[in-house]
């Protein structure tokens, strides 16, 4: 068994990079793990980009993942997981969204959005999965729910119980949403199959 995971979340405000962070957290903390956690979301209201780290095992002294040190990157942006790479190491499990939301300066035409990103992480890296919106429309309510359905595909390689991720969710989203986020959850964990 692994001793510590060290998970990293990004993406754009009103992804649900700060949920999904908590519904980890709190997982791993029903497991009896140790957790720390680590969030930036000041621009989250004006669609800046967000992150979280979420570190948990037998004993953690810091929140902050040391570079190259990330097990899973998730980006709910396509973009977004660019600029956590110096995090990572060749063997990071690498899960991403092809969404793609444009920031100020490619709008503007100050900068060019990258055409190559799915080439640079199958170059760079031995796992990557890529979640392509119009495969997962059919599978989850309403693309809101896309977190959820990522942190489904991430549990597979994260040391926590099917049981505790439910009693995770049920704890971290309202009662009206429930259902839905689980189907989203169990969805992900069906992706790759």
């Amino acid at each position: 068994m692994k001793k510590n995971y060290n998970i990293l979340i990004a993406g754009v405000g009103g992804q649900g990079i700060i949920l999904t962070s908590d519904i980890l957290s709190h997982a791993a903390l029903l497991s009896g793990f140790d957790v720390k956690k680590s969030e930036i979301h000041g621009m989250s209201q004006r669609g800046g980009n967000v992150f979280s780290f979420i570190r948990y095992g037998e004993k953690i002294y810091s929140p902050i993942i040391p570079m190259e040190e990330a097990d899973i990157l998730i980006s709910f942006e396509q973009m977004e997981v660019l600029r956590w790479l110096d995090y990572t190491h060749k063997d990071t499990t690498i899960i991403y969204s092809d969404i793609r939301i444009l920031p100020a300066s490619v709008i503007l035409g100050r900068e060019k959005y990258p055409d190559d990103i799915e080439e640079i992480l199958c170059s760079s890296f031995s796992r990557v999965i890529k979640v392509e919106k119009e495969n997962i429309l059919h599978k989850i309510k309403s693309i809101k729910y896309l977190n959820t359905l990522m942190l489904g595909i991430a549990s597979l390689d994260l040391n926590i119980k099917d049981q505790v991720w439910e009693e995770s969710v049920k704890h971290q989203v309202p009662e009206r949403t429930l259902k839905d986020n689980m189907d989203a959850f169990m969805s992900g964990k069906e992706y790759l199959k």
